[in-house]
């Protein structure tokens, strides 16, 4: 079936959402989403900032819809018009959304692990607003540690529930949730139990702003100074394939791979993460692909040699010659 977005069609099968896609297409159409995550079921739902403008919703119905849906809950129908970033109505839907996420987010990027990698510091930046119109007090929680590799804090959090379905659907069971409700839901643990199993660490990777975040690494270094290269190890329990993180010589953390959507490619186990933070411990495949538009880019030498490549060809044709060669 036919789906237009933002001006561009694309042929997907039956069953897609609008999200996945506009993420087909590429980034230039596809709507943020901090909820929603390929991998684990019945994500989404919960965030609204992938909210869209259904303009047609088919070629046997072309009545528009006349609310913002929810793009990764949103199949598509066939002969379906979309706008996402063509529509001024949704581009100030999406700012409220933001606003509503940052009520009680605390601003203390300056000293927050997550700072550098946060989606929702690319999503304030691309879709906040200057100031806020909240004058009530934020909500406060105290720091705690819910395992003893992985610091919650739950100021930061925006309960977007990815944890949570990690925990129940890679491991073995599940001791954290969302209590409470309305505006005093929290993650928690139940009963005062601690999260304790061989793939706990990944809820850190999922984790899309700095509400959990890596005991092991929290105040070690800033990501934007340290080298991210691919690397991988011969591992029983996981696939072994993971990011190491470098700083010189130094391995500062280990995390999963994650795609274009900064979502993880494969989970990984707690031995890889926590217990092999030497370089010898892993075979070093190369640098990993950052995209230029990231801080963490800045340091990162994969694109030095990109431009020092391209600054020569166009050197080379236009003829010009360098100091040390000229007669």
């Amino acid at each position: 079936m036919k789906v237009t977005i933002d001006g561009i069609e694309i042929d997907v099968p039956k069953g897609t959402t609008i999200l996945q896609a506009a993420r087909m297409i590429g980034p230039e159409v596809a709507p943020p989403a901090m909820c929603y995550y390929t991998k684990l079921k019945t994500s989404g739902g919960y965030c609204r900032t992938c909210i869209v403008k259904v303009s047609q919703g088919s070629t046997a119905n072309p009545n528009p819809i006349p609310k913002p849906v929810a793009s990764c809950r949103t199949e598509v129908m066939d002969g379906m018009v979309v706008q996402n970033f063509t529509s001024p109505e949704i581009l100030e839907a999406r700012k409220g959304v933001v606003e509503f996420l940052l009520i009680n987010h605390p601003l203390d990027c300056p000293v927050c692990d997550q700072a550098g990698e946060c989606k929702l510091q690319d999503l304030g930046y691309e879709n906040g607003s200057v100031k806020t119109r909240f004058e009530f007090k934020r909500r406060e929680y105290d720091m705690i540690d819910i395992g003893d590799k992985i610091k919650l804090h739950m100021n930061r959090c925006i309960l977007c529930y990815r944890c949570v379905k990690t925990a129940e659907q890679i491991t073995d069971k599940r001791l954290h949730g969302v209590v409470h409700r309305g505006d005093a839901s929290e993650i928690s643990t139940y009963i005062e139990q601690i999260i304790d199993n061989d793939f706990s660490g990944n809820v850190i990777d999922v984790c899309p702003v700095g509400a959990l975040t890596d005991r092991t690494f929290r105040f070690k270094q800033r990501v934007w100074f340290t080298k991210p290269v691919d690397a991988h190890r011969n591992c029983d329990k996981c696939c072994g394939k993971t990011r190491v993180w470098l700083k010189g010589e130094e391995v500062v953390r280990v995390t999963a791979r994650k795609d274009q959507w900064d979502e993880v490619e494969e989970f990984i186990c707690n031995s890889c993460r926590y217990d092999h933070k030497k370089t010898s411990d892993w075979v070093i495949e190369g640098p990993s692909p950052i995209h230029r538009s990231s801080v963490i880019s800045q340091n990162h030498y994969n694109h030095l040699n990109e431009l020092k490549t391209q600054a020569m060809k166009q050197q080379k044709a236009l003829g010009f010659i360098p100091f040390d060669k000229r007669p």
